[in-house]
Protein backbone atom coordinates (compact mmCIF):
# COMPACT_ATOMS: atom_id res chain seq x y z
CA UNK A 1 0.00 0.00 0.00
CA UNK A 2 2.75 2.52 0.90
CA UNK A 3 5.68 1.32 -1.17
CA UNK A 4 4.90 3.67 -4.05
CA UNK A 5 4.90 6.73 -1.77
CA UNK A 6 8.10 8.65 -1.08
CA UNK A 7 8.88 8.21 2.58
CA UNK A 8 11.10 10.60 4.50
CA UNK A 9 12.62 10.85 7.93
CA UNK A 10 12.30 13.54 10.58
CA UNK A 11 13.70 14.33 13.99
CA UNK A 12 13.47 17.10 16.56
CA UNK A 13 15.87 19.75 17.83
CA UNK A 14 15.63 22.23 20.68
CA UNK A 15 16.87 25.28 18.72
CA UNK A 16 15.91 25.61 15.06
CA UNK A 17 18.22 28.56 14.33
CA UNK A 18 21.20 26.73 15.79
CA UNK A 19 20.30 23.61 13.82
CA UNK A 20 19.95 25.61 10.60
CA UNK A 21 23.41 27.13 11.09
CA UNK A 22 24.96 23.71 11.76
CA UNK A 23 23.37 21.89 8.84
CA UNK A 24 23.93 24.76 6.42
CA UNK A 25 27.31 26.21 7.45
CA UNK A 26 29.08 23.22 9.01
CA UNK A 27 27.71 20.21 7.14
CA UNK A 28 27.09 22.28 3.96
CA UNK A 29 23.68 20.75 3.29
CA UNK A 30 20.92 22.43 1.33
CA UNK A 31 18.63 23.74 4.10
CA UNK A 32 15.21 25.24 3.41
CA UNK A 33 12.82 26.90 5.85
CA UNK A 34 9.41 25.22 5.65
CA UNK A 35 6.67 26.78 7.80
CA UNK A 36 8.56 26.62 11.09
CA UNK A 37 10.49 23.46 10.23
CA UNK A 38 13.71 22.87 8.33
CA UNK A 39 13.96 20.68 5.28
CA UNK A 40 17.37 19.16 4.64
CA UNK A 41 17.93 18.09 1.06
CA UNK A 42 20.50 15.41 0.49
CA UNK A 43 21.36 13.35 -2.57
CA UNK A 44 19.01 14.89 -5.09
CA UNK A 45 15.40 14.90 -3.96
CA UNK A 46 15.87 13.07 -0.64
CA UNK A 47 14.54 15.25 2.16
CA UNK A 48 14.67 15.13 5.92
CA UNK A 49 12.47 17.27 8.15
CA UNK A 50 13.89 18.86 11.28
CA UNK A 51 11.32 20.31 13.64
CA UNK A 52 11.51 22.30 16.87
CA UNK A 53 10.37 20.61 20.05
CA UNK A 54 10.48 22.56 23.34
CA UNK A 55 10.96 19.43 25.45
CA UNK A 56 13.40 17.84 22.97
CA UNK A 57 15.42 14.89 24.21
CA UNK A 58 18.34 13.86 21.96
CA UNK A 59 18.02 10.48 20.33
CA UNK A 60 20.17 7.81 21.95
CA UNK A 61 20.69 6.13 18.58
CA UNK A 62 21.91 7.21 15.16
CA UNK A 63 19.22 9.27 13.44
CA UNK A 64 21.08 10.03 10.21
CA UNK A 65 23.91 8.27 8.34
CA UNK A 66 26.03 9.96 5.69
CA UNK A 67 27.80 7.56 3.30
CA UNK A 68 31.28 8.78 2.33
CA UNK A 69 33.99 7.47 0.00
CA UNK A 70 36.93 8.24 2.30
CA UNK A 71 36.04 8.26 5.99
CA UNK A 72 39.53 9.27 7.16
CA UNK A 73 39.51 12.37 4.97
CA UNK A 74 35.86 13.16 5.77
CA UNK A 75 36.44 12.98 9.53
CA UNK A 76 39.54 15.18 9.23
CA UNK A 77 37.67 17.72 7.08
CA UNK A 78 34.75 17.86 9.50
CA UNK A 79 37.10 18.28 12.47
CA UNK A 80 38.49 21.33 10.62
CA UNK A 81 34.89 22.66 10.57
CA UNK A 82 34.74 22.25 14.35
CA UNK A 83 32.78 18.99 14.51
CA UNK A 84 33.68 16.84 17.53
CA UNK A 85 33.50 13.09 16.99
CA UNK A 86 32.41 10.60 19.60
CA UNK A 87 34.77 8.13 21.24
CA UNK A 88 33.57 4.66 22.14
CA UNK A 89 35.52 2.14 24.18
CA UNK A 90 33.10 -0.69 24.86
CA UNK A 91 33.92 -4.38 24.51
CA UNK A 92 33.49 -5.22 20.86
CA UNK A 93 32.74 -1.60 19.95
CA UNK A 94 35.68 0.77 19.88
CA UNK A 95 36.76 3.82 17.94
CA UNK A 96 40.43 4.38 17.17
CA UNK A 97 42.58 7.51 17.53
CA UNK A 98 40.84 8.95 14.45
CA UNK A 99 37.41 8.40 16.10
CA UNK A 100 36.61 5.68 13.54
CA UNK A 101 35.18 2.24 14.31
CA UNK A 102 36.75 -0.11 11.81
CA UNK A 103 34.47 -3.15 11.73
CA UNK A 104 35.62 -6.45 10.30
CA UNK A 105 33.23 -7.29 7.50
CA UNK A 106 31.12 -4.18 8.02
CA UNK A 107 31.35 -0.49 7.26
CA UNK A 108 33.80 1.86 8.92
CA UNK A 109 31.88 4.43 10.97
CA UNK A 110 32.42 7.67 12.89
CA UNK A 111 29.74 9.34 15.02
CA UNK A 112 29.09 12.97 15.87
CA UNK A 113 26.19 14.96 17.25
CA UNK A 114 24.27 17.97 16.03
CA UNK A 115 23.86 20.97 18.39
CA UNK A 116 20.70 19.35 19.82
CA UNK A 117 22.63 16.19 20.73
CA UNK A 118 21.17 13.93 18.03
CA UNK A 119 23.64 11.24 16.95
CA UNK A 120 24.72 11.08 13.30
CA UNK A 121 27.39 9.12 11.50
CA UNK A 122 29.71 8.99 8.59
CA UNK A 123 29.85 5.54 7.06
CA UNK A 124 32.23 4.07 4.50
CA UNK A 125 31.43 0.69 3.00
CA UNK A 126 34.44 -1.56 2.62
Amino acid sequence: MLKTNKAFSSFSVNDLAQAKDFYNNVLHLDVQDKNGWLELRVSGDTRILVYPKPNHTPASFTVLNFPVDDIVRSVADMKQEGVAFERYDDPGFKTDEDNIARHDGGPHMAWFTDPAGNIMSLMQDK
